[in-house]
């Protein structure tokens, strides 16, 4: 039955070639999350910008893509996904130049800003495509296991790929190395990829599109607030309250609309609930442990910005070693659940190792073994979750429900890094207050490990819910709602 679905789709014939140029793009979104963390002491220095103003460098991305990632899967679903696709890729590239030639701190916000703003079109247009590209149930599971292994271990090739370009070339390379990506992948992309338009053009639904994107901006921008104002701050409180009214107000819309931006359907779903979760709790854990890890291997053991990033690197191998195991041989024989639970309940246990750390610990001893058990667990998170996300969707509501699995991936990883960072200032202003400013080293090292604790904390939390949430059993791919053209 799935043959004869696949070969209607005008990518079947290049479906590996269009999995490999949607992996590159993938690869890119993701990589941009956190190449620029490496680079961040350096780029401090040449733009002479405060600490305080440090983290708007990595927020700026976070927030345009995570608050327009929901319009971005919409615009692909309305007018062909090939065109936004290479319009996203082009793009990213147009913000990339601007911010590697950023002369000041505010052209190097607002060109993150922009990348942001691209991203938000063509991640959901790349797992859009995959999920309609890939229809067979066994080649899906192998596409779905490469992509998750990417979009999981892109952030930890970011810090590598970072940590080389700022030591050998110079910061604003982690910038201009995204030409390098967009461009070759748009153009192969023109060839490539097959557009069809949709047949009922559907309105777009304006007022869920404003509250959704105000409402996920004011969420984050809250949690970005209470990371340097602190949580009682009056500007935290209010964005926080107006994130939170604005997004009840938007599911509110989505129940009275006939296009509406977020059909209810594709989160009502207990299931995709429960993935869009479990990818939400592993963004929120995670992207804290690239912040804390990185400035405790360059500040507190003393890493070059390169040996920081091949810190890293054990952890990428561990996603991909479960990743592309877990959707192809795991998923049909046990089902996600098992494999979701086990792996939020092993990165809580990486995390309670890397939580082990002292002032003077050893990278082997310390620091490697919380990196593997942590990506042996996320792979299993990853893959399946974003494969169960997106499986027996409605054609034509593709797109929106692969942009949420970035949007909570994004959001998560936005709250998670305001309330790690939050956790950890006042951990160390803490310590100090009881040991006075000598202890600067050790203080930091204080901050990071209660960082570490509560990062645990977060994925316990997560395996918690997913097993209650999940249903049992192996889900197949319905043949007849299989998307066979979706554009």
């Amino acid at each position: 039955m799935s043959s004869q679905h696949n070969t209607s789709s005008p990518h079947h014939a290049r479906r590996w070639w269009v999995l490999a140029l949607i992996g590159v793009a993938q690869l890119m979104v993701v990589l941009d999350a956190t190449i620029v963390n490496i680079a961040l002491p350096s780029a401090q220095s040449a733009l002479e910008f405060s600490d305080a103003n440090r983290q708007w460098i990595v927020t700026a991305y976070a927030l345009a893509f995570g608050s327009l990632l929901l319009i971005g899967g919409r615009i692909g679903d309305l007018f062909g996904r090939k065109r936004v696709f290479i319009a996203g890729l082009l793009g990213f590239a147009v913000a990339s130049a601007i911010g590697g030639a950023a002369q000041s701190f505010g052209m190097l916000v607002f060109a993150r800003a922009l990348q942001g703003v691209f991203g938000a079109l063509l991640a959901p247009a790349a797992l859009s495509l995959l999920t309609t590209t890939f229809t067979d149930p066994g080649e899906r599971g192998r596409a779905f296991g490469i992509f998750g292994a990417i979009a999981g271990s892109g952030a930890a090739i970011g810090l590598l790929l970072g940590g080389v370009l700022t030591e050998y070339l110079s910061w604003r390379w982690c910038l201009y190395v995204n030409l390098l990506f967009a461009v070759p992948t748009a153009f192969a992309a023109i060839t490539l990829l097959h557009d069809e338009a949709h047949p009922a053009k559907p309105r777009l639904d304006i007022p869920g599109t404003l509250t959704s994107a105000l409402g996920l901006f004011a969420l984050v921008y809250g949690f970005a607030e209470a990371e340097s104002e602190g949580w009682g701050a009056s500007t935290t409180i209010a964005f926080l309250a107006a994130g939170v009214a604005l997004l009840a107000v938007f599911v509110w819309l989505q129940t009275r609309t006939e296009h509406p931006l977020l059909p209810l359907r594709v989160v009502r779903d207990r299931d995709r609930g429960g993935a869009y979760f479990a990818i939400g709790i592993t963004g929120a854990g995670m992207f804290g442990v690239f912040l804390f890890l990185t400035y405790y291997l360059q500040q507190t053991l003393g890493f070059s910005p390169v040996e920081t990033g091949l810190a890293f690197l054990p952890l990428s191998f561990a996603i991909m070693l479960t990743a592309t195991s877990a959707t192809a041989q795991l998923m049909p024989r046990f089902g996600h659940k098992p494999l979701i639970v086990t792996g939020l309940a092993m990165s809580a246990a990486g995390m309670v190792l890397l939580a082990q750390v002292g002032v003077d610990s050893e990278y082997l001893t310390h620091v490697l073994p919380g990196l593997v058990v942590m990506g042996l667990g996320l792979g299993l998170v990853f893959a399946p979750g974003m494969s169960i996300a997106t499986i027996g969707v409605d054609p034509h509501d593709a797109g929106v429900a692969s942009a949420m699995v970035n949007t909570t991936q994004q959001v998560g990883g936005s709250i998670g890094t305001a309330l790690l960072s939050t956790l950890f200032a006042s951990a160390v202003s803490g310590f100090i207050a009881d040991n006075g400013p000598r202890a600067a080293g050790e203080a930091a090292v204080h901050g990071y490990t209660t960082a570490f604790w509560w990062s645990a904390a977060i994925f316990a939390v997560g395996a918690v819910v997913s097993l209650l949430l999940l249903k049992s059993g192996v889900k197949q791919a319905d043949p007849a709602a299989e998307p066979v053209l979706v554009h």
